[in-house]
């Protein structure tokens, strides 16, 4: 298929586990899907010498149709508070956690290669001591091609909320921030609260925002959903990002491990590399002749065995003898 946008939703879903499994099952139609405040619980309990009943193994949602993007939790309170699952379609553009540039619970940086250029999204959650943006603020990162920073920032300001009188500080901190990955508060298509207070008095608020590329003509504004925040506090946003047009395999030539054709394939390679002679390989020009020769074998054998399947959730398989 023939990608020219990215679709993409983000919600804060309050921890609530059924709200993550509804959106993995209807939203498909989006590309990713950014979460804040995930929910984490115990799988089950795994071996260990200190403990006779075991330690708990710590784990969050996953589904075979998605991606999942999370940094792995040390202990109960390093517990991340945003995920990010990308589509299984989008696996030939190479999406990835990038720890090594941004490692913190509340920041989900992820990579993905478009026309063979690297870009960025980030997916953040700031808590009401402004932890995220403290970070941010304090950390010396260097990130070219962001896309989009996205997420639940925890603050009311005029700004982008017309119902609040005030301006805050911490607002022109967050503003600094994305100005230095070139990035720029985006409009909304539809004005309209993002958290939904069940509190008689507490006022209904923006506190989820999108900041989108600052030279990007293409990138305006973004769409608050609040007839389907489910049981969250919280609408989700979503936009759709252009990119270059990128073709995407549906399907690929494979052979199953201990298949017949895989048999077949090793039989070929070794009978015809029986029929090579490697005698008098005496200089650069006749090695490099025979390595050739051996690609050649190696590549009309995968063509003459390998078989074209189509690239699904089932494409990558997990059960083993070993599983039974």
């Amino acid at each position: 298929m023939i990608l020219k946008s990215i679709k993409i939703l983000s919600q804060n879903i309050c921890k609530n586990s059924l709200i993550v499994h509804s959106l993995l099952e209807t939203q498909n139609h989006f590309d990713i899907i950014l979460i804040q405040e995930p929910p984490w619980s115990e799988i089950c309990k795994v071996s260990s010498s200190s403990n006779s009943k075991g330690e708990p193994l710590i784990g969050t949602i996953y589904h075979s149709n998605w991606i999942m993007f999370g940094r792995f939790p040390l202990n109960r309170d390093d517990l991340p508070r945003v995920i990010s699952y990308v589509n299984i379609c989008l696996s030939p553009l190479c999406f990835l956690l990038q720890k090594d540039i941004i490692n913190h619970r509340d920041i989900n940086l992820i990579s993905f290669f478009n026309n063979n250029t690297c870009f960025f999204i980030m997916n953040v959650y700031s808590d009401s001591s402004h932890t995220a943006l403290k970070y941010l603020k304090n950390t010396e990162i260097n990130i070219r091609n962001t896309l989009l920073m996205t997420g639940d920032f925890n603050i009311r300001d005029r700004l982008w909320d017309p119902s609040f009188p005030y301006h805050s500080s911490i607002s022109d901190e967050l503003i600094i921030i994305a100005d230095s990955f070139n990035l720029s508060l985006s409009n909304l298509a539809n004005p309209c609260p993002t958290r939904y207070s069940d509190m008689s008095g507490d006022a209904n608020s923006v506190l989820d925002l999108m900041f989108l590329r600052s030279d990007s003509s293409e990138l305006d504004s973004h769409h608050i959903h609040p007839e389907s925040q489910l049981s969250s506090d919280h609408a989700p946003l979503s936009i759709e990002i252009p990119i270059i047009e990128e073709v995407v395999q549906s399907s690929k030539f494979m052979i199953l491990p201990k298949s017949d054709q895989e048999k077949a394939f090793i039989d070929e390679v070794i009978s015809n590399f029986k029929t090579l002679s490697t005698n008098n390989i005496d200089d650069s020009d006749k090695l490099d002749n025979i390595v050739h020769r051996l690609g050649l074998i190696i590549n009309q054998a995968w063509k003459n065995n390998a078989k074209k399947s189509r690239l699904s959730k089932h494409s990558k398989q997990w059960w083993l003898d070993e599983c039974g």
